[in-house]
């Protein structure tokens, strides 16, 4: 009985070593499987980029391929900017392309996650940049704020660029690189006035005390073939009161508002018949104490009835032309009576000192009731107000208005909910 027990419990425990055994097999042979998945590999010869060192061309894509079995995983391209430039991942996991353009004269850094189809995986880590282009469009912006930097509310926002661009398709990305932000927001419209100028103006005049920041930022970016963006430019300005001179040419008045308010009414002369002032909204373009005038500047010869060649005082430009607002106290008998200028609106002395203090580049100046022909919108000053604003748009090439409302920052944007799936 003693010996039939000991040979049970003997069977027992070989049992229970038998039963453990295939399990401690089993177990080490999923931890050797899972070091074999998690095996860190050189992947750098596995993976081949399309463009390497200096002198890629902007205009191709840049791509990623593999060799053999091996499979992309996350592909970074980072442009000079710091954003990663979009691509896209082929099905297959071993082709990978870029979808947003290159900029020229640009260096990218690039960073490739991949797996060598055995287990094993890895980083690639390289860079390249691309030629400089061999055409570049940069941007001179207006009004220059070297000054004082304060306008009036009249004044619109110029872009100069160095190269003409008439291409419906480039115009529309020189728009799209042109930014107009302001405090207070407004509706505003870019109007191409050629193949190389463009003007923004609100669709109403600027509110009052508004802060504006323009900036011009296309650095390498493809215009259109072979043509790309400059150098960044930013302008930055602000408004002063809201500053209005309507003129009658009817009851030889002007009327100073400043802010809605009436400031002042002054008695004028305008243009004679055959002189007569332009009719329109004009833009204070420029002040000079004193300025000479001569009839010869306007197509009158001298020497003819005519003629005249005058030392003249506070003259307040609003027409390239030649149209100011200044000190006439040759005719004062006529003003608030008659209009007998040469196209310009004279007044006292003394009134023309005051005006001329109390205006800025960028006030608004209407004439109204003259016998003249209308301000042109462009060429002669900055007539832009004449034109309506569903017109103005239409000369856009975006084709479309814009608001200057600052886009929201990371930080200042809330993110949605968490939603669990």
């Amino acid at each position: 009985m003693k010996g039939s027990r000991i040979v049970g419990s003997t069977r027992t425990a070989l049992a229970a070593v038998l039963v453990l055994a295939p399990a401690a097999a089993c177990s080490a042979g999923h931890s050797s499987q899972q070091q074999e998945t998690n095996r860190q590999v050189d992947v750098a010869p596995l993976v081949h980029t399309s463009a390497t060192g200096a002198g890629a061309d902007p205009a191709k894509a840049f791509s990623i391929t593999t060799d053999g079995a091996a499979k992309l995983g996350t592909v970074t391209v980072t442009g000079p900017d710091g954003q990663p430039v979009a691509g896209q991942l082929a099905a297959d996991r071993q082709h990978w392309q870029t979808t947003d353009p290159l900029r020229a004269g640009a260096a990218y850094t690039v960073k490739v996650a991949a797996e060598d189809g055995k287990g094993g995986h890895g980083e690639s880590d390289s860079a390249f940049s691309t030629a400089a282009a061999q055409h570049v469009v940069t941007a001179e912006l207006g009004p220059d704020s070297s000054g004082s930097g304060v306008y009036g509310v009249g004044q619109p926002l110029t872009v100069e660029l160095s190269e003409p661009v008439a291409d419906p398709a480039a115009r529309q990305q020189v728009e799209r690189g042109l930014t107009v932000t302001s405090q207070p927001a407004v509706t505003g419209a870019w109007y191409w006035v050629d193949d190389r100028n463009l003007h923004f103006r609100p669709q109403e005049y600027w509110p009052a005390n508004t802060t504006v920041k323009l900036a011009y930022d296309l650095p390498g970016v493809r215009i259109s073939d072979g043509v790309y963006g400059g150098e960044q430019r930013t302008l930055a300005l602000r408004t002063g009161d809201r500053v209005e001179a309507l003129i009658d040419a009817g009851t030889h008045q002007l009327t100073y508002q400043r802010n809605g308010q009436v400031v002042r009414t002054i008695p004028v002369t305008t243009g004679k018949p055959g002189f007569d002032t332009r009719n329109g909204t004009k833009v204070v373009l420029g002040q000079e104490s004193d300025v000479r005038m001569s009839g010869e500047t306007i197509g009158i010869p001298q020497g003819s009835s005519e003629s005249y060649d005058l030392d003249v005082k506070w003259a307040t430009r609003v027409t390239w032309s030649g149209e100011y607002v200044h000190a006439a106290p040759w005719s004062t008998w006529a003003q608030g009576k008659e209009n007998v200028s040469h196209g310009c609106t004279g007044m006292s002395t003394d009134d023309a000192k005051w005006f001329f203090d109390n205006t800025r580049v960028g006030d608004v100046v209407r004439v109204v009731n003259s016998q003249g022909h209308g301000m042109e919108p462009f060429g002669n000053g900055y007539g832009d107000w004449n034109l309506g604003f569903d017109d103005y748009v239409k000369h856009s090439a975006l084709g479309k208005p814009v608001t200057t409302a600052a886009a929201p920052t990371a930080a200042s944007t809330t993110p949605p909910p968490s939603v669990n799936r």
